[in-house]
């Protein structure tokens, strides 16, 4: 009873720390990195201490924890290392009977089956001192320096001697899916979040692991040895599991069970996988007994005290009804199967990519083909087989996009159809990304995948398109993932976008070279008046600091196009632009270029720093460069990379004082 009461307190007191460090680290990253405050210096202590007295308490430091800083490391190579006991896979079944009758009159623990990287920890005297990948099972790479910036994995815990213990690197669905919306590059988008685990795990460089959120589930006690005695776990699996948790572990979701429970928790987690946000391809079955499954031995590839249950596919029949090519940003036209709606694993699903014309003619995919389709891993929709095989007919001679010439190229011996026109609408996707993206139009709800969607209908050719979307809302609220609501909102952003004002038009164009503060400063010079700007000579413009004459010719062929002058005329048709008062401020700054960094006291924020620079002419970068004139940081003495830059390159490093004595002439 003693020892259950304690094991309720410690689970409370590492559920205080997780909250802590959560706090925590979201109160500095408001202080730090947006200039915001969203609790007080006296609140902020206050939490800090009490995370400190609870890390001594229990003898654990939580990953991210504010109190420890775990720094950014990069190394020439992974070094290899052997396992001290070879990690072997596990023996599959997709019957459900097969489970309980493997399980037979024991208990066992079911798990999910993790979809990521298998990882080795190793803890002693408390502190993590080495982390190894799987690797063939026999030799793994050594990943410490990554594995200490994981999401959640402990980096002191309370047990103090050695402990070996396995599990699952993942990364998230809902972390996956942000990393890929901050990627415009189509093709340069993560496939699935497992392969961008294994990559991410495997980084040279620990500040990039750091970036991509992986997390960590312990599946395995290896051994736990203190003062040369293996611990004791009454003879359970689920005792290590409960451990591993007190020691600040998050342990795979698991469920006691027997011959008589199992089918029902099968059947629990079978309906929880479309909704679970951590990546599981199946589950995994042990014997809670640890001593009855070691007596079991292995054979030569599988330990005989566990078993893994892959999903059995879901199958439905149905009819091929259409082939949609899709174009893309690099020229590759990918074939989509449309097939009669068919209710998979839940949901009603009614097409599947077929990635290429060698599937197809693998499939011998032709229209009114009765087809198999599945979900692979429940989730995503493909043809498990062509029952009639009719055979490939009728490939588009004309891109859908653009009417250009289209053309089959085999590319390591796989057949795929290109788009030979190179002013094809989905070619020009990147154009119309930027165009719609936060610091140009804001038009929220045009993703790239979105928009490659819509110009693959026909339903965008120019950027005045965009606004005219609302004749198409029986196409798109048709389109997968978009319904009444997706189509009101999308409709709604547009409308708002309308009211805009030339420096987001002019960077939205995607003039080579022209970013945001360029475009702020071209705007500026030529008083807001885009016909002045179109007629401009690049004797004017590379006179303009900042631009120099190889942005200033850009700038003029960009305008010289025909073509561009008219996409540009019909989109400033469509907006109402605002011109900003004018300051009136002296231009002192003007081809000056400061960085700000750390907090600020005089102003809101870094930003309102940022626009008094730019009104009086000066230019503000995010990074020290040779071109730097002026680093601003109240901390002057820090030892922050930035301000080791500055000092490198002899730039004078000033604060806010200096800066507003500055403005003043003093």
């Amino acid at each position: 009873m003693a020892e259950q009461t304690e094991r309720t307190a410690q689970n409370g007191r590492i559920e205080r720390m997780r909250q802590l460090v959560s706090l925590l680290r979201e109160a500095s990253k408001a202080y730090y990195a947006e200039d915001a405050e969203i609790m007080s210096n006296r609140e902020y202590d206050a939490l800090y201490d009490e995370l400190e007295q609870l890390e001594a308490q229990t003898g654990m430091v939580l990953a991210g924890s504010p109190t420890i800083t775990v720094g950014y490391e990069a190394v020439e190579e992974l070094p290899k290392q052997r396992h001290e006991q070879p990690m072997l896979s596990l023996a599959k079944t997709k019957e459900r009977e097969e489970l309980r009758s493997w399980l037979g009159d024991k208990e066992g623990l079911l798990s999910w089956k993790l979809d990521g990287l298998t990882i080795v920890l190793t803890y002693e005297n408390g502190q993590l001192t080495q982390a190894v990948t799987r690797g063939n099972g026999e030799v793994g790479e050594v990943i410490t320096n990554n594995a200490k910036v994981f999401v959640n994995v402990p980096l002191a815990i309370p047990f103090k001697g050695s402990l070996v213990l396995r599990g699952e690197a993942v990364i998230t669905y809902s972390d996956f899916e942000k990393i890929n919306r901050e990627i415009e590059d189509v093709d340069a988008k993560y496939k699935n979040p497992r392969n961008l685990c294994s990559g991410s795990v495997r980084q040279l460089s620990n500040a990039i692991t750091a970036r991509r959120r992986v997390r960590f589930y312990a599946f395995s006690l290896v051994q736990a040895v203190e003062n040369g005695q293996d611990a004791a776990f009454d003879n359970s699996r689920e005792q290590q599991f409960l451990f591993l948790k007190e020691q600040g572990f998050d342990v795979v979701e698991y469920h006691r069970v027997t011959a008589e429970t199992i089918l029902g928790q099968i059947e629990e987690f079978s309906a929880k996988i479309e909704t679970y946000d951590i990546p599981s391809d199946g589950l995994v079955l042990i014997y809670d007994d640890i001593a009855y499954g070691r007596s079991l031995g292995r054979t030569a590839k599988f330990p005989r005290d566990s078993i893994a249950f892959k999903w059995q596919d879901e199958i439905r029949e149905t009819t091929l009804t259409e082939i949609e090519w899709s174009p893309s940003r690099t020229g590759l036209i990918n074939p989509v199967a449309i097939f009669e709606p068919v209710e998979l694993e839940g949901t009603t699903v009614s097409r599947a990519s077929v990635h290429n014309i060698s599937i197809m003619k693998g499939l011998e995919l032709g229209i009114g083909d009765q087809i198999t389709v599945y979900k692979a891993n429940m989730i995503i929709p493909q043809i498990a087989e062509n029952l009639t095989r009719s055979g490939v007919k009728h490939i588009p001679e004309k891109c859908p996009a653009c009417g250009g010439r289209t053309e089959i190229r085999s590319i390591n011996e796989v057949e795929s159809l290109y788009c030979t026109n190179p002013d094809c609408e989905a070619k020009r996707i990147k154009a119309f990304t930027l165009l719609v993206s936060r610091d140009a139009l804001n038009i929220d709800g045009l993703s790239e995948a979105t928009l490659e969607k819509l110009i693959a209908k026909g339903l965008i050719h120019s950027f005045a398109d965009m606004f005219h979307l609302d004749r198409y809302k029986e196409q798109i609220t048709g389109m997968e993932g978009f319904g009444e609501k997706s189509y009101q909102n999308l409709m709604e952003s547009i409308e708002k976008a309308r009211s805009s004002n030339l420096v987001r038009v002019v960077y939205g164009l995607g003039i080579a070279g022209i970013g945001l503060a360029n475009a702020k400063m071209l705007c500026r010079q030529f008083d807001y008046d885009i016909e002045v700007l179109r007629r401009a000579s690049e004797e004017q413009l590379a006179e303009i600091d900042g631009i120099g004459s190889v942005l200033a010719k850009g700038i003029v062929d960009f305008f010289s196009k025909e073509s561009n002058n008219t996409m540009l005329d019909a989109l400033l048709a469509e907006l109402s632009l605002e011109k900003p008062e004018s300051s009136g401020a002296e231009q002192m700054f003007a081809g000056k270029v400061f960085v700000v960094t750390g907090s600020v006291e005089h102003f809101a924020n870094r930003n309102e720093l940022k626009a008094v620079i730019e009104e009086r002419g000066g230019k503000v970068t995010g990074s020290v460069t040779s071109k730097t004139d002026y680093l601003i940081n109240n901390d002057v003495n820090s030892t922050s990379g930035k301000n080791k830059k500055a000092k490198e390159l002899s730039i004078p490093i000033i604060s806010e004082d200096d800066f507003l004595a500055m403005m003043e002439g003093r």
